[in-house]
């Protein structure tokens, strides 16, 4: 039995990134939010495309990798193609308001193995 999400035709995760398998940037972690600066165009690769359609509106990359189905890892090369050529912007999220700081490690560790033993 396979683990589900997981895509089980390795030619096609090759084929995808033409072979690599790391981003050549390394700004693309699970909660960055991506957004499209353009429309898909004609001839573009499907994955491509609908990434560009998707992030219309901030998506986080492991939102994306959601959606298409893919690991995070195959969606992090596909980003990279997009942002080397323009066609997103991405950014982490910041804490709202001023002095804002993240929560805890500690406190999101305790949450993930609390929703781990659900």
């Amino acid at each position: 039995m396979s683990r589900p999400g997981r895509d089980e035709d390795p030619d096609r995760l090759y084929t995808l990134t033409g072979g690599r398998s790391r981003s050549d940037s390394a700004a693309f972690d699970l909660v960055t939010l991506v957004v499209s600066e353009c429309d898909p165009t004609p001839g573009m690769q499907s994955e491509h495309a609908a990434i560009l359609r998707m992030c219309r509106t901030p998506v986080a990359v492991v939102e994306i990798a959601a959606d298409l189905r893919l690991p995070v890892s195959i969606v992090r090369i596909l980003l990279s193609d997009l942002q080397a050529t323009g066609r997103i912007t991405a950014r982490h999220p910041r804490p709202a308001g001023p002095g804002a700081q993240l929560p805890d490690p500690t406190i999101l560790e305790q949450v993930l193995v609390g929703l781990r033993n659900l």
